[in-house]
């Protein structure tokens, strides 16, 4: 499913945090402590979630639009 950033950001809290976990693409992940911080591709843009192990439960949700860090900027 392809979503802008900007529609995505107006999703309500719930239907972002269902939409990564169908059709986000897991690319990093870091434990530290009792925090699991996960990244994920969504259409052209980038989620990071922090998930609290202890509890079971959705830290924080942040989305991230991508400016062509990873695109080739070669000057020719």
């Amino acid at each position: 499913m392809a979503i802008s950033y900007y529609d995505f950001k107006n999703l309500p809290e719930q239907s972002q945090h269902e939409l990564v976990m169908t059709e986000g693409k897991l690319i990093s992940e870091t434990v530290k402590r009792d925090l699991k911080f996960l990244l994920y591709q969504v259409s052209s843009f980038i989620v990071e979630i922090v998930y609290n192990m202890n509890n079971n439960k959705i830290v924080s949700l942040s989305a991230y639009e991508n400016n062509g860090i990873n695109s080739n900027n070669e000057r020719g």
